[in-house]
């Protein structure tokens, strides 16, 4: 089986920079995986696609040597399965509130013994290489996202569950919970309180031996969440590039024709 690039880059303490696809498109999925990443998240979650988008965007993936993940909708182990038979090398499972949840979502993600997936890697066989199942356990990452105040208070039981390879971090819902909705959902927390949970996760992360990652806006916060521990930082989402970009071009040219108007007003993406 074709090692698992994240998994390699954890062992060896190097950060992972990972890319964020919510366009059902495999050709921005392909324009994403030559940028350089080392890993790209297809977003069946809140992406604006569904699963015959999500097959088609994993194997245009696949001739970058870029890895693979997904986020899956919720944990249910039908759509996690299929995923990972579609040739997903990780697993991001959103609101993962205690440990019993993510010793299910460990469950939905191994063979037997040591979980409960179904074999039939329709695509995987192909696209993974030789001996995957007997190497699947063994490479697949699954990350338990950390968003909402009741996997905050049960952080330490999360990441001590056996099979949990890392946290990830969902700023905006994070945010949400912890805050009671007094402060407004967004990435690259400023806050004291916000600075201090994120932290807390990244930290109780490092103690039980598992990674790390957190969704940001872009390289500066990137570079100082590492500096706080992170194993992994999401740094771009293709809709919003593509956001910035146009929004960058014709601010520029109506600048050129004398017809400037005041900038719009910058969107922050809800992952």
């Amino acid at each position: 089986m074709i090692p698992n690039k994240v998994k390699q880059a954890w062992a060896e303490r190097r950060p992972v920079v990972n890319g964020w696809l919510g366009i059902g498109s495999a050709f921005a999925a392909e324009i994403m995986a030559e940028a350089g990443f080392d890993s790209l998240t297809v977003d069946v979650q809140h992406g604006f696609f569904d699963y015959s988008d999500a097959r088609a965007m994993l194997q245009a993936i696949r001739a970058s040597g870029v890895t693979p993940l997904a986020r899956v909708p919720w944990r249910e182990p039908g759509a996690i399965m299929k995923l990972l038979d579609a040739g997903a090398y990780g697993i991001i499972c959103p609101m993962v509130n205690n440990a019993q949840e993510a010793a299910e979502l460990v469950s939905y993600v191994r063979y037997p013994p040591l979980g409960t997936r179904s074999y039939g890697p329709i695509r995987a066989n192909l696209s993974a290489g030789a001996n995957y199942a007997a190497e699947a356990n063994d490479q697949i990452l699954v990350l338990a996202m950390i968003e909402t105040k009741e996997a905050y208070e049960n952080v330490a039981d999360i990441c001590a569950t056996p099979g949990i390879d890392g946290v990830y971090i969902g700023p905006a819902d994070l945010t949400l919970g912890l805050s009671d909705g007094r402060l407004a959902p967004g990435q690259d927390r400023e806050e004291p309180e916000m600075v201090e949970a994120i932290r807390h996760i990244a930290d109780t992360a490092k103690a039980a031996g598992i990674g790390a990652a957190i969704h940001t806006g872009g390289p500066d916060y990137a570079t100082k969440a590492i500096g706080w521990g992170f194993d992994m930082t999401t740094i771009a989402a293709d809709s919003l590039l593509l956001t910035a970009g146009s929004k960058a071009v014709v601010r520029d040219m109506r600048a050129r024709l004398g017809q400037g108007e005041d900038a719009a007003p910058e969107t922050s993406s809800g992952y």
